[in-house]
């Protein structure tokens, strides 16, 4: 494998859409609400990227490294493991994404902070290190928290919490306790998606010593896990439209019929293998949630 290909592949851009979903989500709101900001917007984008795309660095590293990517794993050959790209590369590698990161970070807190308190400020600071933190030390380090069944919970804060509602706030400059609803919805949805990709190497991580919660509950329990991940994100999106007293804005929620197929068909599986293009579903049907939220709040705006 060519190196540029390999680096294409270690950065798993297939995942990039899930990881703009609250991004995207968060922004539409604020734009119907009157808030947008084209800036604040490009460079959170630029700022998600760069954060989803050192999380991916990391992953394929720790893994690589502690052995639980090898020739048992069900999912797509990484490149540490295959030797594609050597550790020290791919150490360099997430080095550098990370100060690319924490740049367009500052960026985006300098831009999007203007006339907020100082103490707001150092706190999307800090987050912001959290955030990059959080990325490399998933599976990076003798305490991975991935490791430890820790990693759902933390999808949920970073690409439910963080996402939607740090982005709004940057937009609106206040806290708006009604967001919270659509980043629960996101959060969820990206959780679904760590637990498909845990329940399909499920038997790996096992053996790996790599206790995610799905080994922690077993795949049964995870099913039902994955059920209630999918139908309380589902049902958190449902209440936040009607707040809008906009029956037409339940049109945005049209995506969700996919995730209702899919877990239909999660739910009847059995080949752990089978979970794989599953990811795929879940991931595009969030993002395109969000894109559809986005062109029902643009067109019910108020003038």
């Amino acid at each position: 494998m060519s190196q540029p290909k390999a680096w294409i592949n270690a950065m798993r851009l297939r995942t990039l859409p899930l990881s703009l979903s609250g991004i995207v989500l968060g922004s539409a709101v604020a734009y119907y609400q009157g808030y947008w900001d084209s800036l604040i917007f490009i460079l959170a984008i630029v700022t998600t990227i760069l954060f989803q795309i050192v999380s991916n660095l990391a992953n394929d590293l720790g893994d690589g490294l502690k052995g639980t990517d090898n020739k048992d794993r069900v999912g797509p050959e990484r490149m540490v493991q295959s030797g594609a790209i050597s550790p020290k590369q791919m150490k360099f590698a997430v080095i550098l994404t990370s100060v690319l990161s924490f740049a367009a970070a500052g960026f985006l807190i300098y831009f999007g902070a203007q006339n907020m308190s100082s103490s707001i400020v150092w706190f999307y600071a800090i987050l912001a290190i959290f955030c990059v933190i959080a990325a490399i030390t998933y599976t990076v380090g003798k305490r991975a928290y991935g490791y430890h069944g820790m990693g759902d919970l933390m999808v949920l804060i970073f690409f439910g919490f963080v996402s939607v509602l740090g982005v709004y706030s940057l937009y609106s400059k206040t806290f708006d306790l009604d967001m919270i609803l659509p980043a629960i919805t996101i959060g969820l949805l990206s959780t679904a998606v760590l637990n498909l990709n845990n329940m399909r190497d499920y038997s790996n991580d096992a053996k790996s010593g790599k206790n995610t919660l799905v080994v922690k509950m077993g795949p049964n329990m995870a099913k039902l896990y994955h059920a209630l991940l999918i139908i309380i994100a589902i049902s958190s999106l449902g209440v936040f439209v009607a707040l809008f007293n906009k029956p037409i804005l339940f049109i945005g929620m049209a995506p969700a019929i996919m995730l209702l197929i899919h877990l239909r068909k999660v739910m009847a599986t059995t080949d752990a293998k089978k979970f794989d293009p599953e990811l795929k579903v879940v991931a595009l049907s969030t993002f395109a949630l969000s894109i559809f939220m986005l062109a029902m709040l643009i067109y019910l705006k108020p003038v």
